[in-house]
């Protein structure tokens, strides 16, 4: 992979993330999850561990999308921790970007994700990249949302590592 991606027709980058983004990601957190937000600790956890994959998107050298996956080679599966877009830049192809870049750097034969069952413009991206729900967890979200686990099998994944 190159060291980042731009995003045709636009000045839009996919780019490693690091700590250095930590107040960044916080705030986009707050303002794209609100109740659902990560605590500090969660977001320097998901900038710091090991068996993390992180990618920002930026513009105008400003993090307007996040996505971070697990690696957890032992059950040969990756879990997207997050996935998020600046409201003013959702339905420009970034969480596509975003989903596209971490999948082609995973190299496990299964992705799996949650997502809130009312937020229907995931469930779009999601199952447009050929994600598939296998199960519900009951009142997982604050407010006792249903959270909705959706799963991907790669094609032909290199899981040597």
């Amino acid at each position: 992979m190159s060291e980042f991606k731009t995003l045709p027709g636009s000045g839009f980058q996919i780019i490693p993330a690091t700590w250095h983004d930590l107040r960044e990601l916080y705030q986009l957190e707050r303002i794209c999850f609100q109740v659902d937000a990560w605590p500090m600790l969660d977001v320097l956890g998901v900038l710091t561990l090991p068996r993390v994959l992180r990618f920002k998107a930026v513009d105008d050298n400003s993090m307007i999308g996040f996505i971070a996956a697990d690696l957890r080679r032992m059950q040969h599966t990756a879990w997207i921790a997050t996935l998020a877009v600046h409201p003013d830049y959702q339905k420009a192809g970034i969480g596509s970007a975003l989903l596209e870049t971490c999948e082609s750097q995973i190299n496990l034969p299964r992705i799996r994700l949650s997502v809130r069952q009312s937020n229907h413009s995931a469930i779009q991206l999601y199952k447009k990249h050929a994600y598939q729900q296998i199960d519900t967890w009951r009142a997982y979200y604050e407010g006792g949302d249903d959270a909705l686990i959706f799963e991907k099998i790669l094609d032909s994944p290199n899981i040597s590592s």
